[in-house]
């Protein structure tokens, strides 16, 4: 799905005036957070550009001043599940995981099959390092959405998070979820990644049940054997 933000970009090439949105959009994609702040005050207030303020404050690292946003946007809308998500993910940026998780769960109210959020969840879940449960809703998400574990962007209307301080055994548990969804090549790129990143439990890959599938393959064996990097 093209993100409102390159649609408004897709806009600028062709004929016609832009809104102040439109230009806060453009703004946003080109990561002029503060210019795009102004665009986006100078229209009538409501709960999509609070939450666009916020994610462009997000951006900045102004986290006090992006939840203040995110707020005014849940006040105008209640329900606008977006919102939700991205206090939630003020808190995990925050520390506070565990005010990140009630959060994702309030946005999963409104939302429950939304895959970003759920990974949002499942990541929170992570830091807490309640695994068996970021585990589960990992599985969940990858249900819904595919590709829900490649996204990189951070622009649109929702954040999805992807900071963790185990990157290795984070990195393990998303092999572990595609291995059980069965999609091999994924399972194996980060399953590398994790051995790289100094994953210290190597037995798991040969008792998991979750790599039964890939351990006669040649890739697989052969990242048993492979050293973690020097860093």
């Amino acid at each position: 799905m093209v993100s409102i933000f390159m649609f408004a970009v897709l806009l600028a090439g062709g004929a016609g005036e832009l809104t102040p949105e439109m230009r806060g959009d453009i703004f946003m994609a080109r990561k002029m957070y503060r210019e795009a702040i102004d665009m986006y005050r100078q229209i009538p207030e409501s709960y999509v550009t609070a939450n666009k303020i916020g994610i462009a404050y997000h951006q900045m690292t102004m986290l006090d001043q992006a939840k203040r946003q995110y707020d005014r946007s849940v006040k105008l809308n209640p329900k606008y599940a977006e919102a939700l998500n991205n206090i939630g993910t003020v808190y995990y940026a925050k520390k506070s995981y565990r005010r990140a998780v009630s959060q994702y769960n309030k946005a999963l109210k409104i939302a429950p099959n939304s895959a970003s959020i759920l990974s949002n969840l499942g990541t929170a879940y992570f830091a807490r390092k309640k695994y068996k449960e970021a585990f589960e809703i990992y599985q969940q998400a990858l249900a819904l959405d595919a590709d829900v574990f490649e996204h990189r962007s951070t622009q649109g209307v929702l954040l999805q998070e992807r900071s963790v301080e185990e990157r290795a055994k984070f990195h393990f548990y998303l092999a572990k979820t595609y291995a059980k969804a069965g999609v091999a090549d994924r399972a194996l790129l980060y399953m590398r990644k994790a051995i790289e990143e100094g994953f210290r439990e190597r037995d798991k890959f040969k008792e998991d049940p979750e790599f039964a599938s890939l351990r006669e393959m040649p890739e697989f064996k052969e990242l048993l054997l492979l050293e973690p990097r020097v860093l």
